[in-house]
């Protein structure tokens, strides 16, 4: 074999082992994106009897962060635009984790700093997450690498929500907040690893058949043959479209996140206050129960990005509102029924946000809208989905029931369907 295929070979056979690396890196990352916000939840009871808080200042620990991810969306904004992508994601890390660290800290301003400065770690990663993905993921793996992002976020939450408990009874709740920063330390390495293999293999074997300098990193950490690029490749060519504000369609994404977002932390709230009025199960019975609407949110995140690759996405918005729908229609019907509403429920909210983030990816034409209308998307869905668990706790409150919060919740998954469908449309 001559010098020149010998060299093709050894670039090939890095390239097999080394394709695996940003999807692997991105669900370490998310891992972080969700886990930090529920894991005071499973030791609120000891972090209140020894800190003398008060239930509404406990509360705040699960409203900062949703307000983060609305209002510091701009800053994020401009972080991304700042910096690169990758310093993005880095730096989103390093703000996780030393919020986390300051939260463990036993006095209530810390605890409430902390969860604040995790909010804006969290904000960054959640919107140049979706860059990330529609820059250096092929088309066809798009669908794919967002449901597998979307899946761990998910995972991230149960891996905290069970966890915290038990390390707590060991050594204390703050060692148990603390403790998760280190998921925060391994996908730093993770992504770190990841950008500099990317790199490397871009400046492997330059001579005679050089890697794409630039590119997307599953493209240069791919399985298939080398490509060969002209010395000096052209600029690309970047559309200039209107801001995201000033298009209805992006107007329409932002409702329908914001539907997807308000049912979602409305039905975490006070599923496990709602299932204890209804069915009469005890504390412990309703946060396991309330589990099952977690989990199952990685089958509808999975299963989407299969239905994308076959079918158009206002097909499958519709399709999840329906799912969607049988949750809140459920649980005022035949509340016995509770696991089979919580598993279409489940399923259905994470096909939701799946499913926008896919419509996202496939409707900006480069990186710079990426970010813009990721941020405003997320933005704006988020300060509606702030307000679901205080909707629908003052509704309760005022009605002593539950029919009106769950009427409140069908209506924004009504909103997520039918403006959203109506959004998609043109996008395929």
């Amino acid at each position: 074999m001559s010098d020149a295929g010998e060299r093709a070979e050894t670039v090939r056979a890095g390239l097999r082992g080394a394709a695996w690396l940003l999807p692997a890196a991105i669900v370490l990352v998310a891992l972080n994106f969700r886990g930090p916000i529920v894991a005071p939840a499973p030791v609120i009871g000891d972090v209140r009897a020894d800190l003398g808080m008060t239930a509404t200042v406990a509360g705040l620990l699960t409203t900062i962060p949703v307000l983060c991810f609305a209002l510091a969306t701009p800053f994020a904004s401009w972080v991304i635009a700042r910096f690169t992508s990758e310093r993005a994601v880095s730096l989103s890390l390093l703000v996780v984790l030393v919020g986390t660290v300051l939260r463990s800290v036993p006095h209530e301003a810390a605890l409430l700093v902390g969860t604040a400065v995790i909010g804006i770690g969290i904000t960054i990663g959640n919107v140049v997450i979706p860059v990330v993905i529609r820059r250096d993921t092929s088309p066809e793996r798009v669908g794919l690498v967002t449901g597998v992002y979307t899946s761990a976020l998910n995972v991230g939450s149960m891996i905290t929500s069970l966890g915290t408990a038990p390390v707590a009874a060991a050594w204390g709740w703050p060692i148990a907040i603390a403790l998760w920063g280190v998921l925060a330390l391994v996908a730093a390495a993770a992504w770190t690893y990841t950008v500099g293999a990317a790199a490397a293999w871009r400046g492997v074997d330059r001579d005679p058949e050089p890697l794409p300098a630039t590119g997307p990193i599953d493209q240069v950490l791919d399985t298939g043959a080398l490509r060969t690029v002209a010395a000096e490749p052209a600029a690309p060519v970047i559309e200039a479209l209107p801001h995201p504000a000033k298009r209805w369609v992006t107007w329409g994404l932002m409702l329908a996140f914001g539907g997807q977002a308000f049912s979602y932390y409305a039905l975490t709230a006070w599923i496990p206050t709602l299932l204890h009025d209804e069915i009469g199960f005890d504390t412990a019975s309703s946060g396991a129960s309330s589990s099952v609407f977690q989990i199952l949110a990685v089958v509808g995140a999975l299963g989407v990005p299969v239905l994308a690759s076959r079918f158009r996405p206002r097909v499958i918005i519709v399709l999840v509102a329906f799912f969607w729908l049988a949750m809140p229609l459920g649980l005022l019907v035949a509340p016995q029924l509770w696991l089979l509403w919580s598993v279409l429920g489940g399923a259905a909210q994470g096909g939701g946000i799946t499913i926008i983030f896919i419509v996202i990816v496939r409707l900006v034409s480069n990186d710079d809208d990426a970010r813009r209308l990721s941020a405003f998307v997320q933005g704006g869905g988020y300060l509606l989905g702030s307000a679901g668990p205080l909707v629908a706790g003052a509704l309760h409150g005022a009605t002593g029931g539950w029919t009106a919060p769950l009427l409140t919740v069908l209506v924004a998954v009504l909103l997520l369907g039918v403006v959203g469908s109506v959004s998609a449309r043109k996008v395929r």
